[in-house]
């Protein structure tokens, strides 16, 4: 993969920026447990409109967090999985959940 000039010089910064919406985070959740169609991850993401899920999406291919596999067959459709690349992003997601267990804890939720 060839550098990206665009890219901050802080790693935090950069992290952010792949991940910089609360959809995206919630995308790759839910693809950790293998390919979903955009049918399931819409269903998934309650509130996320079509075109955020659509733009979402392609932003996170573009990044190569993500893979959009097109199968070609009758009826045609399109699954997402997570990169090799992106599979790194997982034990983020897990530390996440972990913080947001512990938090719920903390404040008696």
């Amino acid at each position: 993969m060839k550098k990206n000039p665009q890219l901050p010089i802080c790693d935090v910064e950069t992290t952010v920026k792949l991940v910089n919406s609360k959809w995206k985070v919630l995308i790759i959740r839910d693809l950790m447990t293998g390919s979903k169609r955009n049918s399931e991850l819409k269903r998934s993401l309650s509130g996320i409109s079509q075109k955020v899920l659509t733009a979402s999406l392609k932003s996170m291919v573009k990044d190569g967090l993500v893979e959009r596999i097109d199968f070609k067959k009758n009826p045609p459709h399109v699954e997402y999985k997570l990169t090799k690349l992106g599979n790194t992003l997982l034990p983020v997601i897990e530390s996440m959940r972990e913080w947001g267990e512990f938090y719920k804890t903390q404040v008696n939720i």
